[in-house]
């Protein structure tokens, strides 16, 4: 019975000195209340770009979104360029990789613009925009 009680307080101490006797486990991470902010690519009203790596996208009535893109999209700032998006699967924009964006010009050629970020401005920030930088 001694030897048996032994056992047990030399297992114990093995534990506790490795770390894993009986502790609390780990909290679970933090839950975050904020919702995923998404818009439907129909509701997509215009754009403008104020430089080579930035987007600013009018989303509905009166939202506007930033796009920030890896690289700049030299054709961006071409007066005769148009954007092309290419819809694969939901037509919700949530993140970068739910959006397929490139450039085309009048004379049909096309660059690739790839968006490494995406949100929508808060109100203060849509006041603050240069009016020719508005969508």
């Amino acid at each position: 019975m001694r030897r048996a009680l032994s056992l047990s307080l030399a297992a114990l101490s093995l534990l506790a000195a490795s770390g894993t006797a009986l502790a609390d486990p780990a909290p679970p991470p933090a839950k975050t209340d904020a919702p995923r902010q998404c818009f439907r690519i129909n509701d997509w009203n215009g754009w403008r770009a104020p430089d080579a790596k930035t987007l600013y996208i009018r989303v509905g009535g009166r939202d506007i979104w930033k796009i920030g893109l890896a690289s700049e999209c030299g054709m961006l700032k071409s007066p005769s360029s148009h954007l092309v998006t290419r819809v694969r699967g939901s037509d919700q924009v949530c993140a970068p990789i739910d959006l397929d964006l490139s450039v085309q010009d009048s004379g049909g050629f096309t660059e690739g613009c790839f968006v490494e970020s995406i949100r929508p401005l808060t109100a203060a920030e849509a006041a603050a925009l240069d009016p020719k930088n508005r969508p």
